[in-house]
């Protein structure tokens, strides 16, 4: 017998599918690899930054928005709004930031972006806590892109490079863990076989 991924007395509208840790990884994934180009781009435009910044911050939106019905989360359930909105920052702000390329405006619409979401995830997993198997995770990435949030305006000044690498310590970061959160759903997901 497998042990229920939701546990039992959870908030009803909590139960995922076996299949939640497709979206987790594909969520990891835009993290870590937006992440190694802010490590491998050693001296970057601001329109590498920017177009860089941007489709990192608009693919984390979109891939959040899409996680959703697989959390098992309606979209007008109080955490599928939280997490809703938490999408629609990040990829209004990569919309914003991959068009208009200055230091001033990544800085601060990237800033702006992060920390919405990550105020909301945090705010989802706070709520969701003891009832989701993802609610340590949203807590987990909010805290990242709050605390990206907070350091990106002090690094305006020093440029793209800096921006970029403010920006990438922080989705490497949050991409380890939502590639162990990925792995562990679906290590989870399996059928355990029957003992004989």
């Amino acid at each position: 017998m497998t042990q229920p991924l939701t546990p039992a007395g959870a908030a009803p509208g909590t139960a995922h599918r076996t299949d939640l840790w497709k979206p987790v990884l594909l969520r990891a994934a835009a993290a870590l690899v937006f992440g190694a180009v802010t490590v491998f781009w050693t001296s970057p435009s601001v329109e590498v930054m920017g177009w860089a910044g941007g489709l990192y911050l608009l693919a984390t939106g979109v891939l959040a928005i899409r996680g959703i019905p697989a959390a098992g989360l309606g979209q007008k359930s109080p955490a599928g709004k939280m997490l809703s909105a938490a999408g629609a920052a990040l990829a209004g702000a990569g919309v914003v930031v991959a068009l208009l390329h200055t230091d001033l405006l990544f800085g601060v619409i990237a800033a702006l972006g992060l920390g919405v979401a990550g105020v909301l995830e945090l705010a989802c997993g706070l709520r969701c806590r003891g009832g989701h198997v993802l609610a340590r995770d949203w807590i987990a990435s909010g805290v990242v892109g709050i605390g990206t949030a907070v350091l990106l305006p002090f690094f305006i000044g020093l440029g793209a490079h800096a921006l970029l690498g403010v920006a990438g310590g922080g989705a490497i970061i949050s991409g380890v863990l939502w590639v162990l959160s990925g792995l562990t759903l679906r290590h989870d997901a399996r059928p355990v076989p029957g003992k004989p």
